[in-house]
């Protein structure tokens, strides 16, 4: 990247103090000291781990000729420009969006929000707009892609910096649309500011994350703050179903639509049949097959319907490819023994989505089969939902088996300990408990007969274990097809 003044890098920002020249010339905007160069302007965010003011010496040091920070330190260089503002991530989101000359602006960007599907809608939305002839990005938790280049993702929202730079790398490509996955990190750590979105949409909002936001009021103020902060010219589509996803829109200057399988709608969908092979949809009194399967997916199915039509596509030419749309990895992805069982690998790790899942599949199955599911929780995150989650299991199964997810730094049998927390004598005898989680799915294969349905939940896409911090490779689909 060339030089730029750091008055043009600022010109979003709003100054509380200046002390020294803005009119200088920056060779690069850095949040982590250790990368400062000699002419970087080191901005001082205050992180979940540590506070960035805590660097601006070393960033000093390194040769950083501006610092932007909240508090302007008592020993000044008369060397280095000081920046006061009000909140640094959201000037570093701003900044970087002035440093990569505003990509989003130079493109649609739609933002998907929610506990559950924001993978799933964003996927199927990029892959709908290149079938619809465009080239289009994503940025998801799975992966990210520049048109049909495929790029490794590390969060669910980069930082700020890397955000910038993957949509100027898109707009660089020619693309024209972009859809994203917003988590709910990202919106409260200011990583999204300074981004022009076109549309917003909202899936849904259950437990998830309370380990970072600490209450549930928290959780959903983070989501809200995203519609809250779209234009005029923008939309927001919310899931009329969720009965926090018309509070989403109290405060949105965005026009204001929704989607629903229950009641009225601008976006309706009803499930007219539906097998391990697909649904038949009636989305806006059109019929459509689709290749999707459960309420959750008609519901997310609704959601990029209705989008697609917001953004000016053909309602039929959209239906038409929907038709033709395949199931994102990891999200209920149905892998069909030689013996005649059914294998689901999902990625459900809160109790809603796993509530979702067993519901789906015992509707389904309306008694004709047994279902068993593989079940665990990961480590050094919300503990909470371990009893709830080992009750959903077993409540909706034959036999549910508890085993290890990722288990981090925490003993697996711990983890199992909290889960079996939840479960009173009854449920214990529905339960077994295998701490290592290859064994437990060998044994969810080996105890299922024709017609049965195993469910592997809670890593879905993902091919690791993390254990004692090592990441081991490990695939739920890989493993289920060894016991096939």
């Amino acid at each position: 990247m060339a030089n730029m003044i750091l008055d043009d890098i600022l010109q979003n920002v709003i100054l509380q103090k200046v002390i020294g020249e803005t009119e200088i010339s920056i060779k690069s905007i850095q949040f982590d000291s250790r990368k400062v160069e000699s002419g970087s302007v080191f901005v001082a965010t205050r992180g979940t781990a540590s506070d960035g003011h805590q660097f601006i010496p070393m960033a000093i040091e390194k040769g950083a000729k501006a610092i932007v920070c909240e508090e302007i330190p008592t020993e000044i260089n008369s060397e280095v420009s000081y920046i006061k503002v009000a909140n640094s991530a959201d000037a570093l989101g701003k900044m970087a969006s002035a440093w990569y000359d505003f990509p989003s602006s130079k493109m649609t960007l739609v933002g998907v929000t929610g506990t559950n599907g924001k993978t799933t809608i964003a996927t199927l939305l990029y892959q709908l707009f290149r079938q619809l002839g465009y080239k289009s990005g994503l940025l998801s938790t799975v992966c990210n892609y520049i048109d049909d280049v495929a790029i490794e993702a590390t969060h669910t929202t980069p930082d700020a910096l890397a955000l910038n730079d993957l949509l100027a790398q898109m707009v660089d490509a020619g693309c024209e649309y972009a859809f994203m996955e917003v988590s709910s990190h990202s919106i409260e750590q200011r990583r999204i500011a300074g981004l022009e979105f076109d549309g917003g949409i909202f899936t849904n909002i259950t437990r998830d994350h309370i380990d970072y936001h600490l209450t549930f009021e928290n959780y959903l103020k983070a989501k809200k703050q995203f519609f809250d902060e779209l234009s005029a010219d923008s939309f927001a589509l919310t899931n009329a179903d969720d009965k926090n996803g018309l509070v989403m829109l109290q405060n949105s200057k965005a026009k204001k639509y929704s989607y629903s399988l229950r009641g009225m709608a601008d976006f309706k969908t009803r499930i007219l049949e539906h097998s391990f092979e697909g649904m038949l949809l009636d989305m806006n009194d059109k019929e459509v097959n689709v290749a999707f399967i459960g309420k959750f997916n008609a519901s997310n199915l609704s959601a990029v319907f209705g989008a697609a039509v917001l953004l000016g596509q053909d309602e039929l030419e959209v239906l038409r490819i929907i038709s033709s749309l395949h199931s994102v990895s990891g999200r209920f992805e149905t892998l069909h023994a030689p013996t005649g069982y059914t294998a689901i690998v999902d990625y459900a790790h809160t109790p809603d989505a796993l509530t979702n899942v067993i519901g789906t599949i015992n509707q389904i199955l309306q008694g004709n089969g047994r279902l068993i599911t593989v079940v665990g929780c990961g480590g050094n995150r919300d503990k909470g939902k371990r009893p709830m989650m080992a009750r959903e299991a077993v409540n909706g199964s034959w036999k549910a088996i508890l085993t290890s997810d990722n288990p981090r730094f925490e003993e697996p049998q711990d983890i199992l300990n909290d889960m079996l927390a939840g479960l009173d004598a009854a449920n214990k005898a529905k339960s077994l408990t295998i701490v290592d989680r290859r064994e437990a799915i060998k044994t969810a294969c080996a105890l299922a007969q024709a017609g049965d349905v195993v469910l592997v939940a809670g890593k879905g896409h993902e091919d690791y274990q993390i254990i004692q911090g090592v990441k081991y490779h490990f695939d739920d689909k890989e493993e289920v097809r060894k016991c096939f």
